[in-house]
Formats: C-alpha cells, structure tokens, sequence
C-alpha cells in the first residue's frame, strides 16, 4: 500500500495525463476511422453501387476500429507497466515464449484469424450482405451478415437465430447480394393458354414496374434477362422469369410482381393451375 502511495505521489499527475492523451486518442478512432474510411472506399469503388460501398465500408470500419482499439490500449498498458518498474523487453520476451507455448495448443485460433483475413482481403462477402455459407461439418447457414472479425462470423437467419462460425470452418460462400442480384420466378399456369399472350402480359407487368418511380431505381433491366417455357408440370405449364435487380431487392421485388401477376391474371381470365381431383360416383 505504501509503494503505490508514493508512486502515485511522484508519478500520478503523469498516470493522469498519459491516460488522458488515451482516451482521447480512443475517441479520435471512433470519430475519424468512419470519416476516413468512407472517403476512401468512395474513391476506390466509384463503379460499385451505392448499397456495396455502403456494405463494404461498415466492415471495414468494424475491422478498423477493433483492430486499433486493441493496439491503443496495448500500447497504454506498456507504458503504465514500465512506469510501475516492470521490465518491459523481459515480459515481451516471457510472452513471446508463452505466445509459442499457447500457439501449438491454439491452431484452431491460428486458423480462424487466417481465414478470417482473406474472407476480408477478397471482400467475400460484408456486413449487410445475405449469405448461404457451408461449414466444413457438412451443414449450411442462410441469413443477413451481422458482424464480421477476424475470427468470428455472426450470421442472422429468417427465424431470427443468432449464429456464430468461426472462420475457419467455413468452406463454400455463396453471396446472394453481393453487386447486384436476381429475381428469379416460375410462373406456372394452365394447359389451355396462349402462351406468346401469357409471356407477352408478363414482359409488360415487369416492364411497367421498371418504369415507377418506386421500383426503377431497384430494378436493373426494363426487360426481363430470361423468358422462356422452362418446364411441363403436372397442373400447368411453367414459365421462367429472371430480372436483375439491386442487392436485397430481390425478394421485394419479387413479392410484388407475383401479386400484380395475379391480379392481371385474374382479369384477363388467365388461369393459375392448382392441385384438383375429378370424383366419379360409380358407373353413372
């Protein structure tokens, strides 16, 4: 008790003033990392779109930010350490034998961080992006990308699941709103139809929705990429349509063009097949 009264005699306005400088080291980071970082991104990916530079620079924000936060405070705990008299090149030195020590029993950690740096140097894939990742255990994980670090990957599925993969169990990416994406439908309707008029009514609702003022900005083509007879059914015959639209747009997109399609449908008196069974009551 006595020696930490005196060092805090000789040596606390000095504690006081270096702790200082910390933190306000540490709020400069939060503040000027985003600013920076977003100019920056802005200028290396002017093709991208606006949704992707957005994405990317929250991950790299995220990164940056953890990445100098733990630096900072490593560098502070040093320098309060050599002010109490701990030898400072000793305890690196005793670190690095236990940093040797811990990494034959942590490759595991060694691996996620590894895999974890190139899944951001490739730009893979980015916070905000929805995802379908397999794992190295053979089952997958669909959902919005939460949180990215170098060793962890947080993933939100549709239920609502909260799921944590570290990195280096990851295999196979698949990144269903990276750039741009697509809508991709079968429509499905009876035997009966014409279907140069059916595929004629479709080109024009997907062609009206492109036009609003609503939907053009999201959807890419005024025209759809493929339309085309893509199968024989057993209720109907199903007819392909895939669009390119602007990332996470997709499925808005497509909710809405099923409903017009419907409606137009129904007033054209154009049939949506469905499942039925003919009943015959015996021989009569």
């Amino acid at each position: 008790m006595e020696i930490l009264k005196k060092f805090f005699i000789s040596h606390g306005l000095k504690v006081l003033l270096i702790t200082i400088i910390f933190v306000v080291a540490y709020i400069l980071i939060r503040r000027m990392i985003p600013i920076l970082i977003k100019k920056g991104t802005e200028k290396r990916v002017k093709k991208k779109s606006n949704v992707e530079i957005e994405k990317r620079t929250k991950t790299l924000i995220r990164i940056a930010i953890n990445f100098l936060t733990f630096v900072t405070w490593t560098i502070y705990l040093l320098i309060i350490l050599d002010m109490f008299g701990v030898n400072i090149t000793a305890a690196l030195a005793g670190f690095g034998v236990a940093g040797i020590a811990i990494g034959l029993g942590a490759q595991s950690l060694i691996k996620d961080w590894l895999a974890g740096f190139f899944i951001f140097m490739e730009n893979q894939f980015n916070v905000g992006d929805v995802v379908k990742i397999h794992i190295s255990t053979g089952s997958a994980v669909s959902g919005i990308v939460e949180e990215i670090n170098l060793r962890k990957t947080i993933i939100r599925d549709l239920d609502g699941a909260r799921h944590i993969i570290s990195n280096g169990i990851i295999g196979m990416v698949s990144n269903l709103t990276q750039e741009k994406s697509r809508a991709h439908l079968n429509i499905s309707v009876a035997y009966k139809e014409d279907l140069d008029r059916v595929m004629e009514i479709m080109k024009k609702v997907w062609g009206d929705m492109a036009e609003e003022s609503e939907w053009k900005e999201y959807i890419l083509d005024s025209k759809p990429t493929i339309l085309r007879v893509d199968n024989f059914g057993e209720s109907g015959i199903i007819i392909k349509l895939v669009g390119e639209t602007a990332p996470l747009k997709q499925w808005d997109i497509m909710g809405e063009y099923r409903r017009r399609i419907k409606k137009i449908f129904d007033k054209e008196k154009i049939e949506i097949p469905f499942p039925h069974v003919k009943v015959y009551m015996g021989d009569k």
